[in-house]
């Protein structure tokens, strides 16, 4: 019914997961992840259980293919299971029951597990695994899970076609304003090019709260300064005087209201940030 895959960040401080399926709102049903712990998802008549249960043992220390053993040697209904996990270090582990709807199996390795069922062939899983090992160069593990979520949904997919998609990350303390371990948590629950759409909310998830890169901030100074203090008090966001304090706070407050305050850092700007700011 689904096709998904669990993975963490090469340097192991993210776990993600991320799905599509012909089923409503599979990100309710499909994964699991705990920052520091690892990440999960069951499918194909999933089992929910497998989620509290699978992180309970991830969290202890239990290796990712004796996770998947301990909760299908459990599991009376395990036939129908689909499952993959992937812990803080090692393999990978993927589970596919023999009562599974074909097309259905899975592939592990170092940092992943991928897996499906109803699929099209064996092509949707390959083509997941080798956009994974090719998206080695990008940064972000949420951009390297839905690269290859869109993999499989070129190669085919769910035979019985396409609903809803889902991807999750969490690292520790990474999500918003720090107070948070989940990254990323995005769902299209019922749509007719989920994967597309999840990939739409993906670029306006790194918009708003992706961390500026440091490499590319500018100083907040001489004639710049200036016109961000005209365009911010063109907007109402008035920087008295020439301190650079008031400035700060100035555009602060209109990050706020823009939804950019993640990309905020005092006596610099973002050229992202700047770009909105002349935009709006």
């Amino acid at each position: 019914m689904t096709f998904s895959i669990v993975a963490r960040s090469a340097d192991g401080l993210a776990h993600g997961v991320a799905v599509a399926s012909r089923f409503l709102a599979v990100g309710a049903a499909v994964p699991a992840a705990e920052a520091r712990v690892g990440a999960l998802a069951t499918q194909s008549y999933a089992n929910l259980a497998y989620r509290p249960q699978g992180l309970a043992l991830l969290r202890t220390g239990v290796a990712a293919a004796e996770v998947v053993a301990g909760l299908t040697a459990a599991d009376p209904g395990r036939a129908t299971r689909q499952l993959g996990v992937v812990g803080p270090a090692g393999d990978g582990a993927t589970f596919t029951g023999d009562d599974c709807h074909d097309w259905a199996g899975g592939v592990a390795a170092a940092g992943y597990a991928i897996q499906g069922n109803i699929l099209t062939g064996p092509e949707v899983v390959a083509a997941m695994e080798t956009a994974w090992l090719d998206s080695a160069a990008e940064p972000r593990l949420a951009g390297r899970l839905l690269a290859a979520l869109r993999a499989g949904d070129r190669a085919g997919g769910d035979r019985r076609g396409r609903q809803s998609a889902a991807v999750v990350v969490v690292q520790q303390g990474m999500g918003y304003g720090g107070t948070s371990d989940v990254v990323v948590d995005l769902r299209v629950d019922d749509h007719v090019d989920p994967v597309a759409e999840l990939g739409r909310l993906l670029d306006l998830h790194a918009l708003y709260f992706d961390k500026p890169d440091p490499g590319q901030l500018v100083e907040l100074s001489g004639d710049l300064a200036e016109e961000v203090r005209q365009q911010l008090t063109r907007l109402g966001y008035h920087a008295a005087g020439s301190d650079p304090a008031d400035l700060d706070g100035a555009l602060a407050s209109w990050a706020g209201v823009a939804n950019l305050e993640e990309r905020i850092v005092a006596g610099r700007i973002e050229p992202l940030v700047l770009a909105e700011l002349r935009r709006q």
